[in-house]
């Protein structure tokens, strides 16, 4: 009745009421989530090869907010578009989704406790030491077992590679290290048909997936189903669609607790709202609130670190599909190999599926950090923007705290140009003025105190101040006896770039080693790493190669701060020295230069922008072969070439590989100095289409790869060596039939370094 009096107004109120009303939709329409962001950022990993196509959605409570298909699903051997209805190879969603809950369920049913040893159920699993791994340990990845068995243990069929497995020895005393272990899940697979009865796949079907109407969740599935599977590689000849991916799986028959399920972005949907329902979903109770609140409880080891639940990754090197919004230690998922991924905010009842089969056709796609862009952008769009706190360098916050780590001592100051506070004032003359603080001298690296020079440096004096400057790229590169006389405390504040053949982190660990040798303090204030905190790749070096330009058993591209690697040093390199870190405050991993709001200082001669740093671990790797990098030219480390290369093929070669966030324009430069000086050379100029997607070192070795190639006669690939630091990856460029293939040969050792790696990261 009151819309109808509303009605016989007079026009201008009738006119009134429609403005009302329309403003009142456009208010409603313009507070729905957008999530264009996350569709560009998914449009553009297709366009550039990264992942055949996809399948997003997003959901929050009880409703599906956002479901949108991508790309294709099929590209060989022929087209097919992506459907939102798609089922996907979930890879290791299978472990979170059809494994750990089964063994929850039983734990709820008082079939067993996640406390009990393995033993107790599996008595063979008690052999070589393994009698105390609890099932808790396993669901948590701190079993202490290895991540991969040998697939030459399946060689003899699943039951006797079952026997393999529980023969296991442990590299770790359980419960003390985070070993993501795919074969701890195979484990806990075979303990759910031990204990319930059923095989895994059967047990989780009719306790979970069923009651959940999840229809298209399955292990094995029908032919009929085909149709809708997304394929990922081939295997003896034929496409793999419907056959599990993972070669372990498929060795026991494609049904593992750690891969084996295919499923839906709907299915997994569900599954999402019945553990924010807290196990309950649409008026059906699948899990018991205590029970959903056990398996997504965070559990960190005891030093704070590697938080897992029984189930779901927390806070891990493998969560980058939390990106920068959703809350770190309370949000949790999970991802696959396949290029799966899920991701639950239980404070804001809302959750992100993407799903791919990046390894469709031939295992080259790569969507690590497309799953960290979209959940951010996704997380934005619910949450509203990530906060930003600004960055505080380890001089901001020395200067902030008036300088009380350094009260009563004698300091010299191991700087260049790049030692500068937020307002940009130098940390010399900061330092200088401190009160209870004495400085001495002090020390410069390569390039001088001022960053200029791109020769051997003399010593001198620091025209401001006075004070004398000792020059660590001279007569010596480590600080003498007569240097540090008189002198308590060495402080480090130099930039860093992010590479292990930049000689700042040379410096510094020579300093290390010194202050050591004279009982000296070593404090460092530690700084962004311009190339953010997630950049790992490249061959560890090994030790014969170490020298200069290679401090240090550290892959190509560290992915570290100073003081993160000042601590690596002084630990791994057993340097043992009275080391002090002042961390920075509000610089997290994934921050670019650019997302820190400071201004750029040229870190060296050569590299005078974020775009040069950026590329410098992938170009300048290649400086020690017969190749120019463009030093002596307006753009060093952007373009390269020489006298003898072909532009227009070299580009075109590189730019049909499709690297990830690159393309190449062919050119022709001059440079002045250093190699090629007043030569003509032909090249190409690298464009930088997305830096997201870069693999700096990757890059490089293509080119390396490409060059020997084209030009096996003229290209001096060996030398190459000198920045590889590692004669194994030499011989893989060498040998490789397609560069792709290449950084294979360096994983073992990579994956090692990041795992040692983590004890020393001190930002998040």
């Amino acid at each position: 009745m009151a819309y109808k009096r509303g009605m016989r107004m007079s026009q201008s109120g009738r006119g009134a009421g429609w403005v009302f009303l329309l403003v009142l939709a456009c208010a409603r329409a313009s507070a729905a989530p957008d999530f264009t962001r996350a569709d560009g950022l998914i449009e553009t990993a297709i366009d550039r090869g990264l992942a055949p196509g996809a399948v997003l959605l997003v959901g929050q409570g009880d409703q599906v907010l956002y479901r949108q298909a991508y790309g294709s699903r099929l590209l060989q051997p022929r087209r097919e578009a992506m459907t939102a209805d798609t089922i996907f190879d979930l890879a290791s969603l299978s472990k979170c989704v059809g494994c750990a809950p089964s063994v929850m369920m039983l734990a709820e049913r008082g079939k067993l406790s996640v406390k009990d040893p393995v033993a107790k159920y599996l008595p063979a699993f008690a052999s070589n030491g393994k009698g105390k791994i609890t099932i808790e340990d396993l669901l948590l990845h701190r079993g202490g077992l290895i991540p991969d068995n040998p697939i030459e243990d399946f060689k003899d069929g699943p039951a006797k590679a079952m026997e393999r497995i529980l023969a296991i020895t442990p590299v770790a005393e359980p419960g003390t290290k985070f070993i993501y272990s795919d074969v701890s899940y195979i484990v806990l697979g075979e303990l759910v048909r031990v204990v319930s009865g059923k095989p895994l796949e059967q047990f989780a079907h009719d306790e979970i997936f069923a009651p959940l109407r999840m229809a298209d969740t399955t292990y094995r599935p029908a032919d009929s189903l085909k149709p809708r599977i997304a394929p990922t590689e081939q295997r003896e000849g034929r496409w793999m669609i419907g056959e599990v991916h993972d070669p372990r799986a498929y060795a026991l028959g494609g049904v593992a607790g750690h891969a084996g399920l295919f499923g839906t972005a709907d299915d997994l949907s569900r599954y999402c709202r019945m553990i924010l329902g807290g196990g309950r979903l649409d008026g059906t109770r699948v899990l018991s609130e205590a029970t959903v609140r056990e398996m997504t409880t965070p559990r960190p080891l005891p030093d704070g670190t590697d938080a897992r639940t029984y189930g779901f990754d927390v806070d891990t090197p493998y969560s980058s599909p939390r990106g920068d919004r959703f809350p770190r230690g309370t949000s949790f998922g999970h991802t696959g190999f396949t290029g799966t991924m899920f991701w639950m905010d239980p404070a804001s009842k809302s959750y992100v599926v993407l799903l791919t089969n990046s390894v469709h056709p031939d295992g080259r796609g790569n969507v690590i950090n497309l799953r960290r862009y979209v959940s951010t952008a996704v997380a934005e769009a619910l949450l509203g923007p990530t906060p930003v706190a600004p960055v505080l360098t380890g001089i901001d916050i020395l200067e902030r705290d008036g300088f009380r780590q350094l009260q009563g001592r004698k300091i010299a100051i191991v700087t260049n140009h790049s030692g500068r506070d937020r307002e940009g004032n130098r940390t010399i003359d900061l330092l200088a003025k401190a009160p209870g603080v004495k400085v001495v001298r002090l020390f410069s690296p390569e390039h001088g105190l001022f960053g200029v020079l791109d020769e051997k440096v003399g010593h001198s004096v620091e025209p401001k101040t006075g004070f004398k400057v000792f020059s660590l790229y001279g007569d010596t590169r480590r600080p003498t006896a007569e240097m540090l006389e008189g002198v308590d405390t060495l402080v480090y504040d130099i930039q860093d770039i992010g590479a292990r053949f930049y000689t700042y982190i040379s410096t510094l660990g020579l300093c290390m080693e010194e202050c050591t040798k004279h009982k000296i303090r070593l404090v460092v204030l530690d700084r962004p790493n311009p190339n953010t905190g997630q950049t790992v790749e490249g061959p560890v070096a090994q030790k014969k190669h170490f020298s200069f330009i290679c401090y240090g058993p550290l892959p190509v591209a560290h992915g570290m701060t100073v003081g993160e690697l000042a601590k690596f040093f002084n630990e791994e390199m057993k340097i043992g020295c009275d080391l002090q870190v002042v961390a920075m405050e509000g610089w997290n991993r994934g921050m670019w230069w650019d997302d820190t709001g400071w201004a750029w200082v040229n870190q060296s001669p050569n590299i005078r922008n974020p775009t040069q740093a950026m590329l410098y671990p992938g170009i300048g790797l290649l400086e020690t072969t017969n190749l120019s990098v463009g030093r002596g030219t307006d753009q060093p480390f952007e373009l390269f070439g020489a006298p003898w290369v072909d532009s227009r093929r070299l580009a075109a070669a590189l730019n049909k590989e499709r690297i990830a966030g690159l393309r190449f324009v062919p050119v022709t430069f001059t440079p002045t100095s250093s190699r090629y000086a007043n030569q003509e050379c032909q090249g190409v100029y690298v464009v930088v289409t997305d830096r997201r997607y870069v693999s700096p070192v990757a890059a490089g070795v293509t080119i390396a790869w490409h060059l020997e190639n084209l030009f096996p006669k003229q290209y001096d690939l060996e030398s190459v060596v000198k920045m590889l630091a590692n004669d194994d990856a030499l011989k893989a460029i060498q040998k490789a039939d397609n560069p792709d293939r290449i950084p294979s040969s360096w994983r073992r050792d990579l994956d090692a370094f990041k795992e040692t790696r983590q004890k020393y990261l001190l930002y998040k």
